[in-house]
C-alpha cells in the first residue's frame, strides 16, 4: 500500500507481465534438415540448442539456425500450432519459412532487438 495525501491509503495494482509463447523452426542450413518447437523463453532455448546442452535430434543433425518463430499468448494455442506444424509435409513448413524468410536467414542474432521479451 502506498501512503497518499490527506491520510487516504493508495492500493497499488500490479499488472502481472504479459507471458508469452513461441512456435519455432530450426533449420541446420538454407533447405536443410528442419526441427519445430515450441517453448515460453525463445532465446534461451535457441541458445540451448545452439551451444548443444541437450543431446537429441538438434544436437545429431546440426539444426541450429533460427529461421522461423511466432508468439502465442498462451501456452495452449502454441503447444497445438507446433503439433499441426509438425504434421505438415516439409514442402508446406518451407513455404512457411519462406513467406516470411525467404533467404532462410538465422534470426537469433536480431532476437532481442525484435522481440525484448523473447
Amino acid at each position: 500500500m502506498l501512503s497518499g495525501t490527506q491520510g487516504h491509503k493508495l492500493k497499488r495494482h500490479s499488472i502481472p507481465a504479459m507471458r508469452h509463447y513461441f512456435v519455432y523452426i530450426l533449420a541446420s542450413q538454407r533447405n536443410g534438415t528442419l526441427y519445430t518447437g515450441v517453448t515460453g523463453a525463445l532465446s534461451k532455448r535457441v541458445w540451448e540448442h545452439r551451444e548443444d546442452l541437450f543431446g537429441g535430434f538438434t544436437k545429431k543433425y546440426g539444426v541450429k539456425m533460427l529461421v522461423y518463430y511466432e508468439v502465442h499468448d498462451d501456452p495452449q494455442s502454441a503447444i497445438t500450432r507446433e503439433k499441426q506444424i509438425k504434421r505438415w509435409r516439409r514442402e508446406w513448413k518451407k513455404n512457411l519459412i519462406e513467406k516470411s524468410n525467404p533467404h532462410w536467414t538465422d534470426l537469433y542474432d536480431n532476437l532481442m532487438n525484435e522481440l525484448p521479451f523473447a
